[in-house]
Order: C-alpha cells, then sequence, then structure tokens
C-alpha cells in the first residue's frame, strides 16, 4: 500500500503540467483500486468541473460544471468530508449528468483534495454493482488525497499563470515593506527532466559545460554524504554514495559525456540519457530494480540544475530582478550584484528569518511563504511585488504597472520628508530624548548609513563577515574588519554582538544539523564549546578598539548564570593577555547580554551584578515566548510581538533593569516598526537599534508625539485581548494625530 501511494504521488509530482497529471491520476487510481471508474472534479471559482476520468465519457471533460450546492460531488466539496455510498441513486443529492454517461454506476466513494484549509477538488471512484467501498479502500483514498493535495496546488498555480492571459495573484507575509517591478529570478525551483531535444553549435564548450556540472553535482554530493556520515546515518550516506558512483564514467556520467560527443546540448543530453533508462528500469519485473528509476530520475534533476541554475545570477547584469526561492540565504543576499537585486519572494522563511531581517536591512522588498510559487514557472516573467500589502503580481496589465509606479513615487516622497529631519535629534515633544542605533552587519555603505542620522551602531552582526568566508576568518583579518566598522562610525558607539552563528544561521564551512536549531547549539553555547574560535574574536575587537572607547560587547543566547561566567573568564584572559603582550594602554569595554531566552526575565537582578548592559533581542524572545518558529510560514500569524504578554514581559524587563541599575535597550526588530518605537519608548526605553531604512521613518515619527500620552496609551494596550488589538489601537492613535500614512 505504502509502495502504492509513493508511485502515485512521484509520478504526479513529475508530470508536466496539470492536465497530464490528472489524466495519469485517475489511472493510477482505477488500477490500485481496482474499480470501474475514477474520475477528479478541480475547484474553478466557485464550481467543480470535471477534469480528468477513466470511465465516464472523455468528452465530458471540462464540460460537465456544478456549483457547489448540487449534486453528490458538490456535497463532499460543502461538507470537506468523505462520502460512501452503496447505491448512490437512493441519496436525496444524487445528480445525474446523461452527457457524462455515468447511468450504470451505483457504487461511489468521494473524497476532497484539501490543501491547508483551502479546497482544491474532489476525486471520486465508482462500481457499477451496488456496494459499500470498504474501510481500507476509504483510508486508502483519502491518504492519496492528502499527500496529493501540495502537487495538485501546484500544478493548479502553473497551469493559471501559463493559461491566463490576465494578472495572476499570489500572496504571502510582508517581511520587509515597499514595492518592486522587475522580471523574476528563479533559483532552486523545478526543473523538468523532459528538456528540448537541442543539438549543439559548439561541442567543445557543451563539453565543458557538462563536466563542470558533473563535477559540481559530485562535489554536492561528496558534501551531503561527508555530514550525514558524521551523524552516523549510514542509510542516508548509502544512497548519496549511490548517486555518485552512477556519476562515474562507467555509468550515467560516461552517457552524459557520449551524447554530448555526439552533437547534443548538455541538458539535451541528460534529459536523453535519464528519460531511456527510466523506461528500461521502470519495465523491469523486479521491484528493487524497478525503484532505480527514481534514483536515475534524482541525478538527472542535480546534474540539471547545475547545467541550467548557475548561470542565471549573471544572466542580464545590467537589468534588476525579484529573487524567487525557496528560502533565501544570508550569503546569497549579501553577494547579489548590487542594484540588481530589488524585491525577494520566499515560499519558506517567517517575517523574523534571518534572510528577511538582511532583506530589510537592504532596503529590499520581501515576501515569504508564497506556497507553491516556485513550481508555477515564473522565472523571467514580469511581477510587481506588493511587499506592504502581502501580494505578488504576475504578468501585471500596464494600467496596474502604471498605478504602482505611483505609489512608489508617493513612497519615495514621503521617504525624503523624513529624511529631511534624521540630522535632528529623536526627541519627544515633552522633551524626552530617544537614542536611534543602526543594526548592522554589512560593510558595503556603512559610511554613508552612520553619518545619515544615527546615534552609533547598537548592533554590529560579526557573523554576516564569517559568513562570506570560505573558513573562519583569522585574528588580523577580523581586525581589519571591526577597524573598518570604527572608523565609519566616526567615534560613536558601537556595539559588536559575539559570533551567533548556528543551525538557524550555517557558516557554509561549518555546517550543523539539528532538528530544532532555535533550541539548538546556537550563539554562546558554540563559542563557549570552542574557545579557540571565541578568544581570537575578543582579541580581534579589542585589538580594534585599542585604547579606545567605542566598543561593548554583546553575548548572544545566554540562557543562564554560569554562560555569563564562563564567557567572562575568557574575556578577563584575552583582556590580559593582550594588555601585557600588545599594548598596556588597552580599554576595557563593556559586556553586555542579548537577552532572549525568557528565564533570564527573572534573574535580572543576578545578572545586573555581572554585566553592565542588556539588548533585548525582541525576535527570539517573542518565538520562545510564544513557541513559535518564526520561521514557519505555517505559523507565522501566531508569531506577534504585540502579544499583550511579550508587551508585559517588555515592560517588566525595563523596570528590573532600573530597579538594579542595569542599562537596557532593544536591537529586535520591533524597535525599527513604528507602532513598536511608541510603545518601547512608553516602556522607559531609551535606546532603540534598527535597520538604517527605519531611522528616519522613526525619528520623524518620535518627534511628533508627546510621552505622557504614549504612556496612557500603552496603559491600554497592556489590557488588550490580542496583538490584532494593539495594533488596530496605534492605528487609531496614529490616524487622529495624522500619522497614518507611515504604517505604511
Amino acid at each position: 500500500m505504502l509502495s502504492t501511494l509513493r508511485d502515485i504521488t512521484q509520478a504526479v509530482a513529475g508530470a508536466k503540467d496539470l492536465d497530464a497529471a490528472l489524466e495519469l491520476l485517475v489511472k493510477q487510481i482505477k488500477l490500485a483500486m481496482a474499480t470501474e471508474c475514477c474520475s477528479i472534479y478541480v475547484l474553478d471559482e466557485h464550481e467543480l468541473v470535471l477534469s480528468a476520468t477513466d470511465g465516464l465519457k472523455p468528452e465530458s471533460v471540462g464540460q460537465v460544471r456544478m456549483p457547489l450546492s448540487e449534486g453528490l460531488v458538490g456535497l463532499v466539496a460543502e461538507r470537506e468530508e468523505a462520502i460512501n455510498l452503496p447505491d448512490a441513486r437512493q441519496h436525496p443529492r444524487f445528480k445525474l449528468f446523461p452527457e457524462a454517461a455515468e447511468e450504470e454506476y451505483r457504487a461511489f466513494l468521494a473524497v476532497p483534495i484539501i490543501y491547508q484549509k483551502q479546497l482544491l477538488g474532489v476525486i471520486v471512484v465508482q462500481q457499477a454493482s451496488s456496494r459499500q467501498f470498504n474501510e481500507g479502500e476509504e483510508a486508502f483514498l483519502m491518504t492519496l488525497a492528502a499527500q496529493l493535495a501540495m502537487a495538485v496546488r501546484g500544478l493548479k498555480q502553473k497551469s493559471v499563470v501559463q493559461h491566463r492571459r490576465q494578472q495572476v495573484l499570489f500572496s504571502g507575509t510582508p517581511a520587509s515593506n515597499g514595492i518592486a517591478i522587475a522580471n523574476a529570478l528563479v533559483l532552486g525551483g523545478d526543473i523538468s527532466l523532459e528538456q528540448p531535444e537541442q543539438r549543439s553549435a559548439d561541442v567543445a564548450l557543451e563539453m565543458e559545460r557538462i563536466v563542470q556540472a558533473i563535477a559540481r553535482c559530485r562535489n554536492n554530493l561528496a558534501n551531503l554524504a561527508q555530514r550525514f556520515d558524521r551523524e552516523q546515518d549510514q542509510e542516508v550516506v548509502a544512497i548519496f554514495s549511490a548517486l555518485q558512483l552512477l556519476l562515474e564514467d562507467s555509468s550515467l556520467g560516461g552517457e552524459y559525456l557520449r551524447e554530448v560527443e555526439d552533437g547534443w546540448q548538455a541538458e539535451a543530453a541528460v534529459s536523453r540519457v535519464s528519460l531511456r533508462y527510466i523506461k528500461q528500469f521502470q519495465m523491469m519485473e523486479d521491484a528493487y530494480l524497478k525503484e532505480r528509476a527514481s534514483d536515475i530520475r534524482e541525478l538527472g534533476t542535480k546534474v540539471l540544475r547545475q547545467l541550467i541554475e548557475p548561470g542565471q545570477l549573471g544572466l542580464d547584469s545590467d537589468r534588476p530582478v525579484i529573487l524567487v526561492t525557496k528560502e533565501a540565504d544570508t550569503t546569497l543576499l549579501a553577494e547579489f550584484p548590487k542594484g540588481k537585486l530589488v524585491g525577494i519572494v520566499t515560499e519558506l522563511g517567517g517575517v523574523n528569518s534571518h534572510a528577511a531581517i538582511l532583506a530589510r536591512a537592504m532596503g529590499i522588498p520581501a515576501l515569504t511563504g508564497v506556497q507553491q510559487v516556485l513550481s508555477a514557472n515564473l522565472h523571467r516573467k514580469l511581477l510587481v511585488l506588493n511587499a506592504t500589502r502581502g501580494s505578488l503580481m504576475v504578468s501585471p496589465s500596464p494600467a496596474v504597472i502604471s498605478e504602482f509606479r505611483l505609489l512608489m513615487n508617493a513612497e519615495k516622497a514621503l521617504q525624503r520628508q523624513y529624511v529631511h529631519e534624521l540630522h535632528l535629534p529623536a526627541e519627544t515633544l515633552d522633551g524626552q530624548r530617544v537614542k536611534l542605533y543602526l543594526n548592522a552587519g554589512l560593510l558595503s555603505g556603512l559610511e554613508s548609513e552612520i553619518a545619515d542620522g544615527s546615534d552609533g551602531i547598537g548592533l554590529y552582526r560579526t557573523e554576516i563577515p564569517f559568513m562570506l568566508q570560505q573558513r573562519f576568518p583569522s585574528e588580523s583579518e577580523q581586525i581589519t574588519v571591526y577597524k573598518q566598522v570604527f572608523n565609519a562610525a566616526s567615534g560613536r558607539p558601537v556595539t559588536m554582538r559575539s559570533l551567533d552563528v548556528g543551525g538557524d544561521k550555517p557558516l557554509p564551512y561549518f555546517p550543523i544539523k539539528e532538528e530544532n536549531p532555535f533550541l539548538g547549539w546556537r550563539g554562546i553555547r558554540l563559542s563557549l564549546d570552542h574557545p579557540e574560535l571565541f578568544l581570537v574574536q575578543i582579541r580581534a575587537m579589542l585589538q580594534a578598539n585599542g585604547a579606545g572607547d567605542q566598543l561593548s560587547v554583546l553575548l548572544p543566547m545566554v540562557s543562564n548564570l554560569e554562560e555569563i561566567d564562563h564567557a567572562l573568564e575568557y574575556f578577563e584572559q584575552a583582556y590580559q593577555e593582550l594588555k601585557a603582550d600588545v599594548d598596556p594602554n588597552l580599554s576595557r569595554p563593556r559586556v553586555g547580554i542579548m537577552l532572549e531566552v525568557p528565564v533570564l526575565l527573572f534573574q535580572l537582578e543576578e545578572v545586573a551584578k555581572r554585566v553592565d548592559f542588556i539588548s533585548v533581542g525582541s525576535n527570539d524572545l517573542t518565538q520562545y515566548l510564544l513557541a513559535v518558529d518564526r520561521n514557519n510560514p505555517r505559523v507565522t500569524s501566531l508569531f506577534d510581538s504585540y502579544h499583550p504578554g511579550v508587551l508585559r514581559s517588555l515592560k517588566s524587563a525595563h523596570e528590573q533593569c532600573v530597579a538594579y541599575g542595569l542599562e537596557s535597550s532593544v536591537c529586535g526588530e520591533m524597535a525599527g516598526e513604528p507602532a513598536g518605537a511608541l510603545l518601547l519608548a512608553a516602556m522607559g526605553y531609551r535606546h532603540l537599534s534598527m535597520n538604517q531604512g527605519s531611522l528616519a521613518r522613526i525619528n520623524y515619527l518620535l518627534r511628533r508625539v508627546s510621552l505622557e500620552e504614549l504612556k496612557s496609551l500603552l496603559d491600554v494596550a497592556l489590557t488588550k485581548r490580542s496583538g490584532q488589538d494593539v495594533r488596530e489601537l496605534l492605528r487609531e492613535y496614529l490616524a487622529q494625530k495624522d500619522l497614518a500614512a507611515i504604517l505604511n
């Protein structure tokens, strides 16, 4: 049963389009269930349309249509549950469609196809004899429908994009506000094994391409095998090793080369060889050999990806693109050619994933959780990304493009208005000064960003230079980078966070695979387990600062007092060694911790005896308080920094810091949001650190509000039931002050 389910699901997922998938599906289900008729109805707007059948009249496909209020199929869709009848004609909702010639069938079993609460269609099986389908048959069909839902939805969207002349709309979760208009650059999308059979005009060039693609593929497989070997998962290692063997000259790799030598383009060569061998293996009687067809398909797809995708980043280098990918990698975003990337769309990742944070830092509109967007064949299609409203338009009309260009111009005009006051201090109407700092990680453009009105750098993410290397940077290399940061800050304070990597932010040369990276080996935990790396970084920071007073050091992901004590011991060791051996005038910087792990909310008195300050990481603190993975789009709606419980925790943290004489700031994303900045200022926070794109907006806003009003507003917010209620309260307040546009 499991192998049948797998074979059907894989076959449908590999189909070239929706029609082919549905035709294949009805045949496979009919055969697997030994029934006389199988049909699939697909929901089109508010009607169910017969889209494929094996048993009814073929010409009725596309012709039989019914609203959800009619027929047994409509009843299945209405109820969103299976219906199993020994004789369908006896049911009051039975409706006969003569054009389909279904008069002979009596036994009826139908199940809905549902993907994340969205009805996609209905699968129906029928037999002439009157009988009840048994529990096993019903369970099989329901399981199959659940497994197929994602593939069907993806193929349906792909069909809509390819065949509709009107614009197609996708929706997602805004991760970085803004609007972008550009062609799509798809990386990591579906690659069909069926490539055009094109002859080569340059055999030598194609040979070089295929050899390089095989080499890259072999290296990737070797790295994967090595990683799983370290984790002692020998079964997975065996799979990658088998694929590596298939790449040898004596196996499929040699076949690819010979096909290119015969004059075929590299993509065509891989496609021809793969499809030929898949067909041969699928015809074999032996079950084990028959399953090897999937290995050939997987390997062919991997090699094709190495042929097709590496060249895409450099295409039309002078034209901007919107990147469409499964999950944006921070290294990829950081290395993107300057000015080429104007928008990001991902299937995975939450609004507070690290790629989303980097997108905001770069001022690039980003949309996450756009499901099945990779299967829609968007490459090179014109897109309008409205990340502020959470929408992505494919092939928009000229009128829509014109409208969005007007919106972009209006947003630029507002930004110019905000920037005009950026040189003025962020001081409320009743004279309360709030210092605004910059969150930074990339060196490019840092000097101009610092010059644009910040009070310094409140969070320098040292992990980003680590991510851009192919190995751990040396002490001297780190000193060079950190000196550049201090120089860019022009004497203003700089808070450097020690290396904050782990399963959620892996280094390319130090992969970490964990079931739950947010609860795993990351931040200070990793640094304390590798003191040789930690000491090098501390020494580099201290030497870059020298006798100056700019540096503060921030320790991430601290969860207990022992971690603080151990980190301070290493800090003292590095300081004393450098003072004795390198620079007797070396300054001792302040040391603080990130407040991210909720348990420390109850130990701030003890924390205050050890460190000089805390910086609240609102992103992680929120996800740990709410038990929500901020990278998981399925639970994105539950991640809410404005949840009244989170707000009470933030207020309590500040009050305790005041009582214990501990300086406090906020460096999470909440500090750079207009509503968040107002609430944090009302709580008493006077140091807020944010991305460069938020500085002017927050400065402009704080200069137009009264702290006394904000305190009253906070008192009301803390009594609200949900984060949405809090947002609505802030929206009404800003509307009364004619500042509602600042939320866009």
